[in-house]
């Protein structure tokens, strides 16, 4: 019994242990299952995968996402820069107005950096200083005036038509107060213009008067610019002009000019000279170009001024006819050398008649030459001439006019300017747009017809004369336009007579004969000693006629008269304390003549109180207190200077200046290398930098600096003579000589470099 257990328990285990081994390899089976399966859902899922692959973007769809790659990414990265830019007060403002606080309350004034969207910082041209409240006070009627240096009142704005019309409209209505705002400047056109016009039209003006045209050609973006090109698309240069408005255009400027672009855009302003070689013909299908893009800004800054509800005057620009040559003359195209030599024989046997008087038969000659080629500007300039002595006025009338129509450098407004300027006015007299034909009227007021000295500077430029015929003119058509609640205001004509004479605003405005002396002094040395100027026909006898005139002018100014004149100041000031121009005038009188410094700082003290914003007086008045030895205050305003204008050279000359006086040499050096830099024919400031240098035992660099400064101004007598000094302190005795009498025949009256010169040639004597 116990047997058969035993062996019935073997079995037992025996046979669990093969069920055992089933299950493990049951189980094996299941896991090898389960895996297969995996790999084979994996599989098909790869397979599936591969069947199905993504629909590619086609169509439209692919255009939108084009479109959206190249447009809206860009821009949104674009307003990313631009908005993170102005959070971090990047770059500087582009509007023609800033907000300004002045004694508490919301004014605005101009932005002196308006014009650095259109030119290179260190040449912008700039408004003259204005600041006036934002909301408009209670009996207050105003007026923008608007255009280039003509409308501003080069080459004195004190006495421009836009203050004259102040005077005779003040005169004529007391209890009106007639805010007139100038925000012209020079060397601007109308793509410049409409900008401003924009910017004025936020203000509440009640008037625009646009005197506006000279600059078409050779502004911004004209056909003979030196600045921004001519485009064919004025809707491309409206979006230049847009794009220089961001901070994000003005970063990537100035990277650029990191990198070394934008070479060969001017560093120096050189006035008019700066286009000599942009002459353009009267022919050139770039005008017409010009002349659709005038029109165009002229029509939209209509429609500006019709927004803001306010009214709008356009005037035509005259010229001087009669005593301004053509700049320039180019032959005819396709004129043979053949055709050119005999044009220049019978041209020249017309000069040599006109020189012995025969006026006729130079008339002769002259159109025998214009039938070979009648382009030429000096042809025509000198015909008129010819038939202005032969009193045939007329005849001399056209042939002005074709002298200006054919001159190639275009700084005078043509008759195709003017002709767009009627366009725009004309018939819209109901829509508030008014035209006054300046060019009609000066004809009108001027001898057989012919616009000339009696009423212009040079070429374009208005006297005094000239700037009241304008405003008169300007007068007429306001006093048609004047709303009721200021007509009836008006003074009756028992009591307020007619309109003020040109000698009465003369009075009120304080132009006398030291200011004309000044304004004749500027004209000569800024405008008809320089290029092109010299280049014009008749230009010796030009000079002759005005070094007379200033000859009369001064002798006239004796202490007596001057003594007058101050009390004439002292007395408009009271008159009036808020006309700045008054006291501009009078510190220049106090501090250039008078020699009282100290009065003048006074004068000067009251400007910045009157412009806080404007950098002017400020700059002024430092140089007139670092005179006195006020040093400190004098430095206070200099920086004052340069936080609202750090490109100005001046400040930075007076500031060295400081430095160098309290022997802090290596500041002195700084001050006036950034002076050199900024205007890079700075001779004072290259006199100075190589004094400093010198005194610093850097004499090969002074020497270097001199020479440079040479570069710009070879005709410096000044840096001649420091040259020659520091060339003889390192024993280079021939050319020290060399420089020194190279000063001495640029300045022969010089009693400073004749004793340098005697002092050196005794030395050497002694060293020999």
């Amino acid at each position: 019994m116990r047997a058969k257990c035993k062996k019935k328990s073997k079995k037992s285990v025996s046979h669990a242990k093969r069920e055992s081994r089933r299950h493990q390899t049951q189980r094996r089976l299941q896991v090898d299952s389960r895996a297969t399966s995996k790999i084979s859902r994996r599989e098909n899922k790869r397979a599936d995968t591969k069947e199905v692959a993504p629909t590619p973007i086609t169509g439209w769809r692919l255009w939108l996402f084009r479109i959206i790659a190249v447009t809206v990414i860009p821009a949104l990265l674009f307003l990313l820069v631009e908005v993170s830019l102005r959070i971090a007060g990047y770059g500087f403002p582009t509007t023609a107005t800033v907000k300004y606080k002045l004694n508490g309350q919301d004014a605005y004034c101009d932005n002196v950096k308006f014009t650095w969207r259109f030119f290179p910082p260190t040449i912008g041209r700039e408004f003259d200083p204005f600041i006036s409240p934002v909301k408009k006070p209670e009996g207050t009627y105003r007026i923008f005036v608007l255009g280039a240096s003509a409308a501003k009142g080069t080459p004195e704005p004190a006495f421009s038509f836009a203050r004259l019309l102040r005077v005779m409209l003040q005169d004529r209505y007391p209890d009106v107060h007639f805010e007139i705002i100038s925000a012209a400047t020079a060397a601007i056109n109308s793509h410049v213009v409409l900008e401003i016009a924009k910017d004025c039209a936020r203000h509440q003006p009640d008037l625009f008067v646009v005197y506006l045209g000279n600059n078409e050609v050779v502004g911004p973006y004209g056909a003979g610019t030196v600045f921004t090109p001519l485009s064919s698309s004025l809707s491309l240069i409206r979006l230049g002009i847009a794009l220089k408005a961001t901070k994000t255009a003005q970063m990537v400027t100035n990277l650029l000019k990191l990198a070394g672009a934008g070479r060969d855009v001017p560093k120096l302003w050189r006035g008019m000279e700066m286009f000599l070689e942009k002459q353009v013909q009267a022919d050139d299908p770039a005008l017409r170009t010009v002349y659709q893009h005038f029109q165009s800004n002229l029509e939209d800054i209509s429609g500006t001024a019709k927004k803001s509800g306010a009214k709008i005057i356009f005037c035509t620009v005259a010229s001087n006819l009669k005593d301004s040559a053509p700049f320039a003359s180019l032959h005819r195209g396709g004129l043979t050398e053949t055709e050119k030599k005999k044009w220049d024989d019978i041209y020249q046997q017309g000069v040599e008649f006109e020189l012995a008087g025969d006026h006729t038969q130079a008339v002769e000659r002259y159109l025998a030459a214009a039938k070979i080629d009648s382009r030429y500007a000096d042809l025509h300039f000198r015909l008129g001439r010819c038939y202005w002595a032969m009193g045939e006025y007329e005849c001399a009338r056209e042939s002005y006019i074709s002298a200006r129509e054919l001159d190639t450098l275009r700084f005078r407004a043509d008759t195709r300017i003017n002709e767009v300027i009627r366009d725009v006015a004309g018939g819209s007299a109901a829509e508030g747009v008014r035209l006054v034909d300046a060019v009609e009227e000066f004809e009108k007021n001027s001898p057989h017809g012919v616009p000339g000295e009696e009423l212009f500077c040079e070429h374009v430029h208005l006297n005094f004369s000239g700037n009241y015929l304008l405003a008169k003119a300007v007068l007429s058509q306001v006093e048609q336009i004047l709303p009721q609640w200021v007509t009836s205001r008006k003074l009756e004509p028992a009591s307020g007579g007619p309109v003020l004479t040109e000698a009465q605003c003369a009075q009120r405005l304080s132009y006398n004969p030291w200011t004309r002396y000044n304004i004749a002094c500027a004209v000569l040395n800024a405008q008809l000693k320089q290029p092109p100027f010299t280049n014009q026909l008749y230009h010796d006898e030009r000079l002759q006629q005005f070094h007379e005139k200033l000859t009369v002018l001064k002798s006239s100014l004796t202490p007596e008269i001057l003594a007058g004149i101050a009390a004439q100041y002292r007395q408009a000031i009271q008159d009036e304390p808020s006309d700045w121009w008054l006291r501009w005038q009078y510190a220049l009188l106090l501090w250039a003549d008078l020699k009282d410094s100290t009065a003048a700082a006074e004068q000067y003290r009251s400007m910045v109180k009157c412009l806080p914003h404007s950098y002017r007086p400020r700059l002024s008045l430092a140089r007139v207190l670092a005179g006195l030895g006020q040093l400190d205050e004098a430095k206070e305003h200099l920086l004052a200077v340069l936080r609202i204008k750090p490109t100005s050279a001046t400040a930075y000359y007076y500031l060295g200046s400081i430095h160098q006086a309290r022997g802090q040499l290596d500041d002195a050096t700084e001050c006036y290398s950034t002076a050199v830099r900024l205007r890079p024919n700075y001779t004072e400031a290259y006199n100075n930098l190589a004094g400093v240098l010198s005194l610093r035992g850097k004499a090969d660099q002074a020497v270097q600096v001199c020479r440079k400064g040479l570069l710009f101004a070879p005709d410096d007598a000044l840096l001649h003579c420091n040259l020659g000094v520091l060339l003889g302190g390192q024993g280079r005795r021939h050319e020290a000589l060399k420089e020194l009498h190279a000063a001495l025949q640029i300045d022969p009256n010089s009693v400073e470099i004749r004793r340098v010169l005697k002092a050196f040639q005794e030395k050497r004597d002694l060293i020999d």
